[in-house]
């Protein structure tokens, strides 16, 4: 055998080395798990809307998306990249209830503001957790949710015990 063909040789053995290992690598990768965030399915159209909150600093006035339906209220801020600081989400249940919420397929860490149905803020979840599946309660029975870019709550001054004036809640001035 010359000095050639064992050279030969021993490239080929490397080479098949080489796709194997690529191969099982391929394997591998195949059977890890798909991250948790899932593709956008087709839009869902909200009204539009704006409330205030009367807080001990003054008001704050947000321009919101009404989630009024069963398909809104599931999609909520769902694959939403971004949200302004006086932007967000009003979840009207219609009628007084525990409610409970995630943060499935939501890509933005949210504050969520559970209001009774006078307007008066019962609870506020400060910077949920994106993506998690963990339950997010009411803590009591509310009539509506307002989701807000997360930390906007601290940052505004907004506190449990405040008003959010919104024609849902029969306190909006006319």
């Amino acid at each position: 055998m010359t000095v050639s063909a064992v050279r030969s040789d021993a490239l080929v053995a490397v080479g098949r080395r080489v796709v194997a290992g690529l191969f099982a690598l391929l394997v591998f990768a195949s059977m890890v798990p798909v991250a948790v965030a899932q593709p956008a399915p087709p839009a869902v159209a909200f009204e539009k809307s704006s409330l205030v909150i009367d807080t001990a600093a003054g008001e704050q006035k947000f321009d919101v998306e009404l989630a009024l339906t069963p398909e809104q209220q599931q999609r909520g801020l769902m694959f939403r990249q971004k949200l302004g600081v006086h932007e967000g989400m009003l979840f009207d249940f219609v009628r007084t209830q525990p409610l409970s919420f995630w943060m499935a397929n939501t890509l933005i860490p949210l504050d969520m503001l559970f209001i009774n149905a006078d307007g008066t803020i019962a609870r506020i979840h400060a910077n949920t957790e994106p993506l998690s599946t963990r339950n997010i309660d009411s803590g009591s029975p509310v009539r509506a949710v307002l989701e807000i870019n997360g930390g906007a709550a601290r940052m505004l001054g907004i506190k449990p015990g405040d008003t959010v004036r919104h024609a849902v809640f029969g306190n909006a001035k006319q």
